[in-house]
């Protein structure tokens, strides 16, 4: 059991170590301003421009790092600073959002099969701890545990179907601003290391769903 907290513990330090590092990135390559001044707005209009699409809405969303492509409006939901910067990190971060319409345009195999999967995942993830915890405390109920576990397994599956959708959204990203030659050399390099680091945040959350599921599993098998 202390190996599974260990575990446990070195993933959300690693986790913590790559959010740090990607911040990091973003801040770095914000610096960096485009050469062709164009805003993270203009950016993903004209890459949606290119690819003939033009049913879909960029718009600003508060925050930071909000940035999100919503199927559901077809909307390019870009946080304030990407949506109204002119540098190398608003261009990446916008041109990745863009990546996920031509997904949903094209009918991106992955996409479509992690679409599929969000209202099953929508209710797993909202019972799944509450149904572990509850077999946890109440050990007369034999079935609650497993029940969770299972539950629970359905949003780690969910994060590994996460990671090609974002890998392929992101190289869509960066073969078209390399193709049209929107970015210095300079600036294309930037762009390519900030969305690689945002990437693994991906890979970190995914293993870090699964060394918890791994763990819940352990449990479930000492109790037994």
């Amino acid at each position: 059991m202390m190996l599974g907290y260990i575990i446990f513990g070195l993933i959300l330090l690693f986790g913590w170590m790559v959010q740090s590092r990607l911040k990091n990135k973003i801040k770095k390559y914000s610096k960096l301003r485009l050469q062709n001044g164009l805003s993270g707005k203009e950016i993903a209009e004209k890459m949606l421009s290119d690819h003939e699409i033009y049913d879909v809405q960029v718009i600003s969303t508060p925050g930071r790092l909000t940035d999100h492509y919503n199927p559901k409006d077809k909307t390019v939901n870009l946080s304030e600073t990407v949506y109204n910067e002119r540098n190398a990190s608003a261009a990446a971060i916008a041109a990745h959002e863009v990546g996920h319409a031509i997904q949903h345009a094209t009918a991106y195999s992955w996409l479509e099969f992690r679409s599929s999967l969000v209202p099953m995942v929508g209710i797993s993830s909202k019972l799944s701890m509450w149904i572990i915890l509850a077999g946890l405390f109440f050990q007369t109920s034999p079935i609650l545990l497993p029940l969770g576990i299972i539950l629970f397994a359905a949003t780690v599956f969910f994060s590994f179907v996460t990671l090609p959708v974002e890998y392929d959204a992101s190289n869509r990203a960066l073969v078209w601003l390399e193709n049209k030659n929107m970015l210095t050399q300079e600036e294309q390099v930037g762009a390519k290391d900030a969305l690689k680091w945002a990437a693994r945040t991906y890979i970190v959350a995914a293993i870090g769903s699964l060394a918890t599921l791994l763990y819940y599993i352990m449990i479930y098998m000492g109790r037994d």
